[in-house]
């Protein structure tokens, strides 16, 4: 998508436009919108004899929609899992007299504590630096690690209620936008004609796609050949040794897809030997020949490739590392294993 000289995307530029003008006490014109019912299905907009479709408006914004109807699917499930539990606490013997908060902290989510070892655990998995921590920061993480305990609490709680009678719920869940990604030129492993194919748009100096290698590779252990995975390149600007180490992954896999794939786990294991001399370092430990990968790495030789990654990431949307494509399915993030496992075991049972 084009910019102008302010980094805006046009998209972004409308969007300021319309604050603007909407912000005027007083303005010399107006657009002309007139809202009324599609002449057809399909249709979004028209002017004059000239139609605007939906799904051209939808195109390239397709993440964004997902995620607001996500965001309003959550809100709606919320409240219906807050009446469930009212509904199931008033019928309790043990309800009378006590309100809600007090019946589930004395019965639901009685003995629920959190310790300090799951306080330094939490600070360790999120890696918040020391100079950052005080009573306060840690009594914050006390609290924010009660309320999950806690959900956890309720959510086996109504699991217990419902074993017998399970609820029937209408709410329609999202469908995650599906998308046509090329990964023809790009390393991949596994079974070449595997049933489910994820394919992995990263950054190597990202520390959020370092904890998602992690979980790619809890899939691939868990799924055997059943599954594919593909890796492209989206090195971000901010990042400065990003698009070496996207280099340096490509020059390993010139020699070997196996030592591209040793080079990729060697860079997220310490994402602090991304300059040159520990590149060309970490590729003679894993045995790429040293002349060859150094004459590779400095005429960055696959300019022309990771900008074409780029070029295809940003036609799919994506704004930010990682963002995966399961069949085309597309997930945002470093998320869960089991956001993951519940894609790829809906795609296997096709």
């Amino acid at each position: 998508m084009k910019k102008n000289k302010l980094g805006l995307t046009l998209t972004g530029l409308f969007a300021v436009m319309i604050v603007f003008f909407a912000c005027q006490k007083q303005a010399d014109s107006k657009a002309n919108f007139i809202f009324k019912p599609a002449p057809s299905a399909g249709v979004a907009a028209a002017i004059g004899s000239e139609q605007i479709l939906d799904k051209d408006i939808e195109a390239g914004i397709e993440s964004d929609l997902y995620e607001a109807e996500v965001k309003v699917f959550e809100i709606k499930f919320a409240k219906l899992q807050a009446m469930l539990l009212e509904k199931f606490m008033n019928p309790d013997p043990n309800k009378k007299g006590l309100s809600n908060d007090e019946f589930l902290t004395k019965f639901i989510a009685k003995g629920v504590v959190v310790t300090d070892p799951e306080i330094e655990k939490f600070i360790k998995d999120r890696q918040i630096p020391k100079d950052q921590l005080n009573p306060e920061i840690r009594e914050r993480i006390k609290q924010y690690l009660e309320v999950e305990a806690k959900k956890l609490a309720v959510d086996k709680w109504i699991s217990e209620k419902t074993k017998k009678t399970p609820v029937e719920v209408y709410l329609k869940k999202p469908q995650r936008p599906v998308f046509d990604v090329n990964i023809k030129e790009a390393p991949f492993k596994g079974a070449a004609d595997a049933k489910v194919t994820i394919v992995e748009y990263s950054d190597f100096q990202c520390p959020f796609c370092s904890k998602a290698a992690v979980v790619v590779s809890e899939l691939e252990k868990k799924y055997g050949n059943k599954v594919k995975v593909a890796f492209k390149n989206y090195p971000l600007p901010f990042h400065s040794q990003a698009r070496l180490a996207a280099e340096a992954a490509l020059c390993a896999n010139e020699q070997s897809p196996k030592l591209f794939w040793k080079m990729h786990d060697a860079m997220f294991a310490d994402q602090t030997k991304l300059d040159k001399e520990s590149l060309l370092a970490s590729a003679k430990k894993i045995g790429t020949k040293e002349v060859e990968f150094k004459a590779c790495l400095e005429a960055t030789k696959y300019k022309a490739i990771i900008d074409n990654d780029m070029a295809e990431g940003q036609k799919l949307g994506i704004k930010s590392t990682p963002t995966f494509f399961i069949n085309g399915k597309l997930i945002s993030g470093a998320q869960p294993v089991e956001v993951f496992t519940e894609v790829i075991d809906e795609e296997l049972a096709k």
